[in-house]
């Protein structure tokens, strides 16, 4: 008996929550509520939430209808934080993991961390021996900005907006607080 994609899925899923309780770790219900802590309630109420498994493949944990797909991160690691992104957002963050030479969205993405992060640098995209950097609530619009032409500033403010990795092609504008 061939087992469809959505089981494999599912059983995908089912194994790793297995797992996790086995290892004392998060309950499903537990990652699900960090992800969506990540979006507004809007937002959240309506989108999937996924996780990478071992072999860095997304998971879908709760399918949803709002074209946003929120992850719950991994709190103890530096620039892993929960976030709700849109698809173009999904796009340019796969762009930037593959290292390619520019993001390939071709529509601004919008993406919110509203539960906070943390993170190396706001001038350099791949930093990652920086002292870590405590960023509150926040959300950004994912697209090529100029600080030039926006007139926006390049350095971290904990209230307003600025650009965050300015002269590379991931600079993107990055909103503090809640939408």
């Amino acid at each position: 008996m061939a087992i469809s994609k959505v089981n494999r899925v599912f059983l995908a899923a089912a194994a790793m929550v297995v797992a996790q309780a086995q290892n004392g770790a998060e309950s499903n219900a537990a990652i699900i509520a960090r992800a969506l802590a990540a979006g507004p309630a809007d937002v959240a109420r309506s989108a999937s939430v996924a996780v990478k498994n071992a072999d860095g493949k997304m998971v879908v944990l709760r399918e949803g209808t709002n074209g946003f797909t929120c992850m719950p991160g991994n709190p103890k690691v530096v620039g892993q934080p929960a976030m709700c992104m849109d698809a173009a957002s999904m796009q340019w963050a796969e762009d930037f993991a593959a290292h390619k030479p520019k993001p390939t969205n071709t529509v601004p993405g919008i993406t919110y961390m509203l539960a906070g992060a943390t993170q190396r640098s706001d001038s350099n995209p791949y930093d990652t021996t920086s002292p870590a950097i405590t960023v509150g609530p926040h959300w950004m619009i994912m697209w090529p900005f100029d600080p030039k032409t926006t007139g926006l500033p390049v350095q971290h403010k904990d209230k307003g907006a600025y650009i965050m990795w300015a002269g590379s092609p991931y600079a993107h504008v990055h909103v503090m607080g809640h939408p």
